[in-house]
């Protein structure tokens, strides 16, 4: 039940609508990993999770694949919004894998791609480090601001032009680990 802000003594309930449920969001996490084992199938694979943002994606992505696939798990941690609900288009690296990908087949795993710049950025860094191949897996696309042009081989979704939230996503490091996509009342970015 959702209560309009500002009702006495009751907390209001911050989402306005859920975007995809989470038997869409699994549909499409098993989508992505058959066409992972399509492309790589008999290949050893890193997957390399952006944190904080792709935690869940990553996880469910990688119990999707098959047990008798070859896949090791890593992270890199860059930030491009801070708090904001925007991007600031300059992306830092604030954590760097732990193993080199030198010769290695790599994909990215990234929870939304925006404007362009973060997986432009990490597209360019992994690159550079001569990994085997290279491919980028992303939950949402949300073409509609796009500021960078950036090669994208595994969508799950389309994402609404609207600021979206859970499954990784947040707003001010909140609502991460709500188990469906939804947009916020507009009073959320007011408080």
């Amino acid at each position: 039940m959702s209560v309009s802000a500002g009702t006495a003594g009751v907390t209001p309930d911050p989402i306005a609508a859920i975007v995809f449920d989470a038997q869409t969001i699994a549909a499409a996490v098993q989508r992505l990993a058959e066409a992972i084992v399509r492309d790589c199938a008999g290949e050893p694979v890193v997957l390399v999770g952006v944190l904080k943002g792709a935690l869940f994606l990553i996880s469910d992505l990688a119990r999707s694949l098959p047990h008798t696939m070859d896949v090791t798990i890593d992270f890199i941690v860059v930030s491009s919004y801070g708090n904001a609900d925007r991007s600031s288009g300059e992306v830092r690296l604030l954590k760097d894998t732990s193993a080199s990908v030198e010769g290695k087949n790599v994909v990215i795993v990234e929870d939304i791609v925006d404007n362009g710049p973060t997986l432009a950025y990490l597209q360019r860094l992994l690159g550079s480090r001569n990994p085997a191949s290279l491919r980028s897996c992303v939950l949402l696309d949300k073409p509609y601001r796009r500021s960078v042009d950036v090669r994208i081989d595994y969508t799950g979704l389309t994402a609404p032009d609207t600021f979206i939230v859970g499954y990784g996503l947040d707003y001010q490091e909140k609502y991460r680990n709500l188990p469906y996509l939804a947009r916020l009342h507009d009073w959320v970015f007011e408080s």
